[in-house]
């Protein structure tokens, strides 16, 4: 393994992205130099038009291994040579590792966001599960809940047949449990244990509720998987409401801590770098 790499993230609206920083320090920690590039295609025309360029491009300059986020991570798979298992079951990428020539498709964001629960509600009740997203992001957590144990879990998208497609292909993988879609996410939630967010909605630039704030409760944990801001309004009314919370701290650092190892065959210290999140929050007031 080279003593330097070049990493980087692709996606739109990236500026804010704690990833370089995560990486590089990681990185340094453990006697090795990274350069993590942002590649932001929001001020590009047509960003998923230029995807296929850029990952021809990729493939000679020379990355170690690249990030994918919103909202390339379906959109990027055609381009990839292989998937791993956990990429191709959940239908999305999230992070490519370059292997000589080719680009090798994986997903990290379900077991980032698996380590993020088990370390911040390891007592969750996980009987009747809503998701609302059912992108690249969601897909993930989808997975990630039923294969934690969860009996049931209901999706809202606005895209109600991807919502559909989903609750298909998850039911198919896991028959002992019941994975469904619904149009009508405030009467899913009247029954709910626990409510995933998973869509772009309470990000810096779109700082709203993903749903009407009446709908959450006592007794149900709360997990958005934004992290700028960390305190999205979602959590903030989820707290109001007396809600147990997970923020996306800890699904972003649980991915990270993962894609590390498969950038640079090293164990991350998930525990150090989790600290250096947070104190890189603190600081830049996200």
């Amino acid at each position: 393994m080279p003593e330097k790499l070049l990493l980087g993230l692709i996606g739109a609206g990236i500026q804010n992205s704690l990833s370089p920083a995560l990486h590089e320090e990681e990185a340094r920690r453990q006697g090795l130099r990274v350069f993590y590039q942002l590649i932001d295609l929001a001020s590009a025309p047509s960003g998923i038009e230029m995807l296929p360029d850029l990952i021809r491009a990729v493939r000679v300059i020379g990355f170690a291994g690249l990030n994918v986020t919103y909202p390339y991570k379906q959109a990027v798979i055609p381009l990839l040579d292989s998937l791993a298992d956990e990429a191709r079951a959940i239908g999305a990428v999230n992070t490519i590792v370059c292997q000589g020539d080719r680009l090798i498709g994986h997903n990290t964001d379900g077991a980032g966001w698996s380590w993020g629960l088990q370390r911040a509600l390891p007592r969750a009740d996980l009987s009747q599960v809503v998701l609302i997203g059912a992108g690249g992001a969601g897909s993930a957590c989808a997975d990630a809940v039923l294969r934690l144990g969860a009996r049931a879990l209901v999706i809202h998208d606005q895209d109600a047949p991807r919502a559909a497609a989903l609750a298909q292909r998850l039911q198919e993988r896991f028959p002992n449990a019941r994975a469904e879609a619904t149009g009508d996410l405030q009467a899913a939630l009247k029954a709910a244990s626990g409510l995933i967010h998973a869509t772009p909605t309470g990000m810096a630039n779109r700082p709203e509720l993903p749903l009407p704030e009446p709908c959450l409760r006592s007794g149900m944990w709360v997990s958005d998987i934004v992290y700028v801001p960390l305190e999205t309004p979602l959590l903030a009314a989820a707290r109001r409401a007396g809600c147990e919370v997970i923020d996306g701290g800890h699904m972003n650092v649980g991915q990270a801590a993962i894609a590390f190892k498969l950038f640079t065959g090293l164990e991350a210290d998930a525990r150090r770098m989790e600290e250096h999140f947070r104190r890189l929050v603190r600081t830049s007031g996200a």
